[in-house]
């Protein structure tokens, strides 16, 4: 990177903050000054995924519940940073809101593990069942430690294998592959349970790590894997559904806390909107992504998925006798 690019990255790093703190300032002066409340949302995700779509449902159910009085603006495409990074201006109330995957949180909320152990759910029902309990909710509160405010679940499907030069039919198939991972510990643990070799890259950059080899694959849920235009290098797509791992969109617990109940309970509401609306568009939008990936010439496999999780059972069996081992039998249980 030149003198020049570091330059332009600092300030537009400096801009975010600019914008932040005139949020916060217009979330405590609002109600006597008159003045719309703006909550400032970034992510990762291209404009035509589901999920970004319903951010801006988000903001629809929010000026109609607080009469115009509240404002979400969207910044996609990770105009503010990674995931991680979006995290953190959170953490400052340097951002309002962020939607990143449950894996990262591990970062951060250690029993957001529980989504990167592949085949704890059974499958769609089982897993929705599990998000929308007690424990699900615990789970999502579980981050308020870390000055963060869980807001709510987005449906991101099952991950399955993507790869560039051969296809992925069994766990034997992974071995010796450079597969691209969420920068999750559990989910590097899964892939080399699998007998692969996890590279955590992050998403912006995956695209070209797949053209320049230095990952052979990676894994993702169809639409993901269609809109980032993977399949352009990476022409075998296998649904081995190994893992579950939902989106969290997640309130600055700074932001959240300088917002009256009333604006918390508009929020709350606007979000239980935005999650029904995004699950309809999921199941739609996956039909989409798998009918064009093949329409462009990509390999889908289907493969018999028990090899997969025979596999991961010594995995599983390591967590025996500990919390999140806890956690599994719970979850097994619904």
């Amino acid at each position: 990177m030149n003198g020049m690019d570091s330059i332009m990255q600092c300030f537009s790093k400096f801009m975010v903050l600019v914008m932040s703190v005139f949020t916060l300032f217009a979330c405590s002066q609002h109600e006597s000054s008159g003045e719309i409340t703006v909550l400032r949302l970034g992510h990762t995700l291209d404009t035509q995924h589901s999920v970004h779509k319903a951010m801006e449902f988000l903001g629809e159910r929010l000026e109609y519940y607080s009469d115009g009085k509240m404002t979400v603006i969207i910044y996609p495409g990770s105009q503010l940073g990674t995931e991680r990074e979006m995290i953190e201006l959170l953490q400052i109330g340097s951002l309002a809101m962020t939607k990143v995957s449950a894996s990262p949180l591990e970062g951060f909320s250690p029993d957001m593990k529980i989504f990167s152990i592949p085949y704890i759910f059974k499958n769609n029902e089982h897993f929705w069942r599990v998000l929308n309990s007690e424990l699900g909710s615990d789970l999502l509160s579980g981050v308020e430690d870390f000055r963060l405010k869980g807001l709510g679940y987005y449906d991101a499907g099952s991950r399955s294998f993507y790869s560039n030069d051969r296809p992925i039919q069994t766990p034997s198939d992974l071995k010796g592959m450079k597969i691209r991972v969420l920068n999750s510990p559990t989910a590097v643990a899964t892939v080399r349970a699998l007998g692969g070799a996890a590279t955590p890259v992050s998403w912006g950059e995956l695209y070209t790590a797949l053209q320049q080899g230095v990952v052979d694959g990676a894994e993702n849920n169809p639409p993901s894997y269609h809109l980032s235009r993977h399949y352009e290098i990476a022409r075998y797509y296998s649904l081995d559904e190994h893992t579950s791992v939902p989106d969290v969109m997640l309130c600055s617990l700074p932001v959240w806390e300088a917002l009256n109940s009333q604006q918390q309970e508009w929020l709350t509401k606007a979000m239980q909107d935005s999650v029904q609306f995004q699950r309809q568009l999921w199941t739609t939008s996956t039909a989409e992504s798998l009918a064009q990936v093949e329409a462009e010439g990509v390999t889908v496999i289907r493969p018999d998925k028990q090899p997969f999780v025979d596999a991961v059972k010594p995995f599983h069996d390591s967590f025996t006798g500990t919390h999140i081992g806890d956690l599994i039998t719970q979850i097994k249980a619904m």
